[in-house]
């Protein structure tokens, strides 16, 4: 048996060998095949944009890719954003190429940064950079001062990591400043770019062997032609939280859900509305939370509700409620603090919105009232007011006929039999009434 086992062993030991010298050749292959990590970034850039950017770069790193390529194509967005997506491409241990793609595509304000912060930076034909001019969240006007104080701050940041990538500070700097916009060969002749390429292939096939140097001084060099794409798409997850950065859906859902609380709490039991009016409520704060909220644009909105009750509750000529719809229009547009439209309130939204709801409100809430103020017409309270007939002479018990029901009854002065008299109040299941001087005198309730 071991004399079996010993041969067996050594007719099998060179086969196994061969396997294993193709496995380490095979992976040897693998590894020496180059990968490049893409992301698209077609957004504005603001906090899911960030966590994005965050995914990519670590599946970069987890594959030991030889490049992360983003293809970009952004109006701008937030500065505070943008400063933390910067960081993070310059602390990339991955080489990081900035693609604005495909033509037609821009890198507008924000996007300049990103750009200018890549190891590699490319724009494809008929694409443009730059307008990057710092903007006041909410659209303001700044005083002198605090706006130069505002664009210098801006500049230092971008100077920091542009002269260390060798480009042309005086013309990125001028994008800020003056809010000078690039065609992408406008760009290159500035030196603001690395090259102009048609497609990503074209741009990976024209870098590779390309030495560059790293924002930490080291340098290395880029294998990437004809490399393997990794494309990493936005999760679902941040799919939605991305559509929920529209501070246009955020306003409606706001809006929407306040509408469905208020009509659950006029008819209780109704529990749909009320279930997706607070789904609608939590889903817009949860939106407004990941957007620059201006506080004193809630207050407005708090006091225009304000007004809006007391329009229904006291004539005021609807001047009160022509002051709350216009509080919370200007409210609603004034909400969300975005430097770009893209993150601001849409007029027609607010407007909109701000208009629907302030109608509603004051018709809701005055037929509620109305409601409260009427007369109950059902049980014994509904017999209030109502004319009775003394079927007894009533000194001071009795009974009365009403609603073509018996009632027992007392009156504080004598009543006839056959005489009308008036229901005043309910004690006990007995009516309190008091006699009609010259009503109708007949034994048939009226």
């Amino acid at each position: 048996m071991l004399v079996f086992l010993a041969s067996s062993a050594a007719f099998f030991a060179p086969i196994f060998a061969k396997a294993n010298d193709f496995a380490k050749d095979r992976l040897i292959l693998l590894k020496s095949s180059p990968q490049v990590v893409v992301l698209h970034l077609n957004d504005t850039i603001q906090p899911i944009s960030d966590e994005y950017l965050t995914r990519g770069l670590k599946r970069a790193s987890d594959l030991r890719a030889d490049a992360i390529l983003i293809e970009l194509n952004t109006p701008g967005g937030l500065l505070d954003t943008t400063r933390e997506m910067v960081r993070k491409i310059l602390d990339s241990p991955t080489p990081v190429i900035v693609y604005v793609a495909p033509s037609g595509s821009r890198a507008g304000s924000a996007g300049f940064f990103l750009l200018e912060a890549a190891d590699i930076a490319a724009m494809a034909p008929g694409t443009n950079a730059g307008a990057s001019h710092p903007v006041i969240e909410g659209g303001g006007t700044l005083d002198p001062i605090m706006k130069q104080k505002l664009e210098n701050d801006t500049t230092a940041f971008l100077r920091s990591f542009v002269a260390r990538r060798n480009r042309n500070t005086a013309a990125a700097e001028d994008a800020v400043l003056n809010s000078k916009s690039y065609t992408e060969q406008e760009a290159l002749k500035l030196n603001l770019l690395t090259l102009v390429a048609a497609s990503d292939r074209e741009l990976l096939d024209a870098i590779d062997g390309k030495a560059i140097t790293r924002f930490n001084g080291t340098t290395t060099t880029l294998h990437t032609k004809g490399a393997e794409l990794v494309v990493v798409d936005p999760t679902t997850r941040e799919q939605l939280l991305d559509k929920l950065t529209d501070p246009n859906l955020a306003v409606l859902f706001l809006i929407g859900g306040a509408l469905l609380i208020y009509l659950e709490f006029n008819v209780p039991g109704t529990i749909v509305p009320g279930a997706v009016g607070t789904l609608l409520v939590c889903i817009s704060l949860f939106s407004l939370n990941l957007l620059p909220v201006r506080y004193t644009a809630v207050m407005l909105i708090v006091g225009a509700l304000a007004l809006l009750v007391l329009e229904a509750k006291f004539a005021s000529h609807g001047v009160l409620a022509t002051v709350g719809t216009l509080a919370l229009v200007f409210g609603l547009l004034t909400l969300v603090d975005g430097p770009i439209k893209e993150l601001q309130v849409h007029p027609a939204t607010a407007i909109a919105a701000g208009a629907a709801f302030g109608l509603i409100t004051v018709f809701l809430v005055r037929l509620a009232i109305r409601a409260r103020r009427n007369k109950s017409v059902v049980g014994v309270d509904a017999l209030i007011g109502l004319t009775a007939i003394a079927q007894q002479p009533l000194a001071p018990a009795g009974q009365v006929l009403v609603h073509g029901e018996l009632w027992q009854a007392e009156s504080p002065t004598p009543v006839g039999l056959g005489e009308a008299v008036k229901v005043r109040a309910v004690r006990n299941l007995t009516l309190l009434v008091e006699r009609i001087p010259g009503g109708p005198s007949q034994l048939t309730s009226t």
